[in-house]
């Protein structure tokens, strides 16, 4: 069987994109160590094993998370596929020193669909903070507008046509170790201080 150090690139764990301190005191190096080393990687190991040998194993992660949606036989080989997509996008979200104000290109949007940056940033914390159970807070565009949606456990925008800018994680796994049951002041700390508005514009 395909293991994680066989698997094609697309396939493999990614990096982290920065040290695992490096989003502290936001996200300690203890919660990142969890949730990038176990669990991400988790996801990789079991969608390698569930793949090899198939059709799917020489698709992109994104064209299996397309592929597998919606199919009844391929439930595991979605929710680990959605997963170690939603994770690796995840990382590129945030940086140290992130939050601020975003690019203009960014910026103007975000005026044009909420009425003013502040606006967006409510509205994406309040739907993280709020979501029922584990899942993800999303920014994305639709059409040429943005938008503020939520997905339950590994569901995605990329099965909505809907095009991810930013994403938050509200798994417990994402913030348990730092805040407990606090999730809204991780959202709110998140977006404040580590937000990478800069990768969402470039999504754009």
């Amino acid at each position: 069987m395909a293991t994680v150090a066989t698997a094609s690139a697309s396939l493999s764990l990614p990096p982290l994109p920065y040290p695992e301190n490096a989003l502290e005191p936001v996200i300690s190096a203890r919660t990142l160590s969890f949730h990038h080393g176990r669990h991400h990687r988790s996801y990789f190991e079991t969608l390698n094993k569930l793949v090899a040998g198939s059709e799917l194993a020489d698709l992109s992660l994104a064209e299996i998370v397309v592929e597998a949606a919606g199919e009844k036989g391929r439930v595991a080989v979605f929710n680990n596929a959605a997963q170690a997509w939603n994770h690796s996008f995840y990382w590129r979200c945030l940086k140290p020193r992130g939050g601020g104000e975003p690019p203009a290109v960014l910026k103007e949007k975000m005026e044009a669909a909420f009425g003013s940056v502040e606006g967006c940033k409510r509205e994406l914390a309040n739907c993280a903070a709020t979501h029922f159970g584990s899942g993800w807070a999303w920014l994305v565009l639709e059409g040429s507008a943005l938008k503020v949606i939520e997905t339950s456990n590994a569901h995605t925008p990329l099965t909505q046509g809907l095009k991810p800018l930013l994403t938050i994680d509200v798994w417990e796994h994402a913030y348990y170790l730092d805040y407990q049951n606090k999730r809204a002041d991780y959202v709110s700390a998140l977006i404040d201080k580590l937000a990478n508005w800069e990768f969402a514009a470039e999504n754009l």
